[in-house]
């Protein structure tokens, strides 16, 4: 369980499944970083916790980064090797565009990459009509998404994020869940990463070439992708992500003037704050008196999270175990799962993750966060834990 953590051990009859990560409210640390932007937020990719925030739950106008569900939705469409014949509505939106043709045929999958390079607007509304059948049903799909992903403070109007309507809102929380969500995508993460595109374009012999606009993929060694904005209402707006020794942070600011530096700086400030640290480590949980349960107990997965120097010593383990029949057998049918380990800090739970028997535990897949907790507490409400 690691050196610095504690540990406690409760028999019972019965007790409430989850396997989550829930961040701590945001809290100030020492020295935090001062930003520009009217918003901010920092995140931690592998748990979501809230590292920094300012105004982080403040509803804005948001720009370009609204591309960013755009992009994942196509992703997951299964369509993005299908050929996308551009409508005119496409070809005449307004803004930053790929220059695309009316009739013109293009892969769907290049379209993304325009829409995230480029931010093109034209782009934005061909991935819509193909994979949602019309802009107005793709951002059905958008709100159903954000639900589903927990935007609880979102609402998009169109693909693109041009100011054309008075309710396209989102806020630095919730776009910092949409990148969270989207990066644990192997695709997705491939195209917001990528500095350079070249893209077939019909009818002529030359290829289209695309340089991101992420300034950051230059300037900064560790990025590792994001999203650019900019409206006249939103001013500039910058989703960005990097990584460094194994932890994967997340940045967003809304209306900053000074945006590159700003998130240059925190995450700089956060490498150097805080850790990733391993607190339940994946297999047999060790140090079980109980000799039903003696080296007989397993964690499906690592759980880790990101912790100060200081904090690494306020971390609790709480084993919660079905009480064992009296003559050490089990039935047919034990629980399973078997019980759960609760991870506090400072006497706030941050996560939960499920204890098995030996051998009776699914592999998990690498999944998001969200799909994981969806996928566990349907499974809660369609059975009874019997008592032990």
């Amino acid at each position: 369980m690691g050196s610095p953590l504690t540990k406690k051990v409760t028999l019972t009859g019965l007790f409430f499944l989850l396997f989550f990560s829930t961040p701590l409210s945001t809290t100030t640390f020492a020295q935090s970083p001062s930003v520009s932007a009217q918003s901010a937020i920092l995140m931690e990719q592998e748990t979501g916790r809230v590292l920094f925030g300012k105004n982080e739950h403040k509803k804005m106008r948001i720009a370009s980064i609204t591309k960013i569900m755009t992009a994942i939705l196509a992703v997951e469409s299964g369509k993005m090797d299908e050929i996308v014949k551009v409508s005119n509505r496409a070809v005449y939106s307004e803004g930053s565009s790929i220059y695309l043709k009316p009739g013109e045929r293009i892969l769907l999958e290049d379209l993304v990459y325009g829409l995230m390079l480029r931010s093109g607007n034209d782009a934005a509304v061909a991935i819509a009509e193909h994979v949602g059948g019309s802009v107005e049903g793709f951002v059905f799909l958008m709100n159903q998404k954000a639900q589903e992903i927990g935007m609880r403070d979102t609402y998009f109007s169109n693909p693109h994020g041009l100011d054309d309507h008075e309710n396209h809102l989102s806020t630095a929380y919730d776009m910092a869940l949409l990148t969270q969500y989207a990066m644990d995508n192997r695709k997705y993460r491939e195209i917001t990463g990528t500095k350079t595109h070249r893209a077939p374009q019909e009818g002529k012999k030359w290829d289209r070439v695309w340089k991101n606009k992420n300034k950051l993929l230059r300037m900064y060694e560790y990025s590792t992708g994001g999203k650019t904005g900019y409206t006249k209402r939103a001013k500039r707006t910058l989703v960005s992500t990097a990584e460094k020794d194994g932890m994967e942070l997340i940045t967003v600011t809304l209306n900053d003037g000074n945006d590159w530096n700003d998130h240059i700086n925190l995450f700089e400030w956060g490498f150097k704050t805080f850790d990733l640290v391993p607190i339940v480590d994946k297999g047999t949980i060790k140090g079980l008196e109980n000799e039903v349960y003696k080296n007989s107990v397993e964690a499906p997965r690592k759980f880790l999270y990101p912790l100060t120097e200081k904090e690494k010593t306020a971390v609790k383990n709480e084993i919660t175990l079905h009480t064992p029949p009296k003559d050490g057998e089990w039935d047919d049918h034990p629980p399973n799962p078997i019980g759960k380990v609760t991870v506090q800090l400072y006497e706030q739970t941050v996560g939960t993750v499920p204890l098995y028997l030996e051998g009776t535990y699914p592999e998990y897949d690498k999944k998001t966060f969200w799909g994981t907790l969806k996928e566990v507490v349907s499974k809660f409400f369609s059975i009874t834990v019997p008592h032990g």
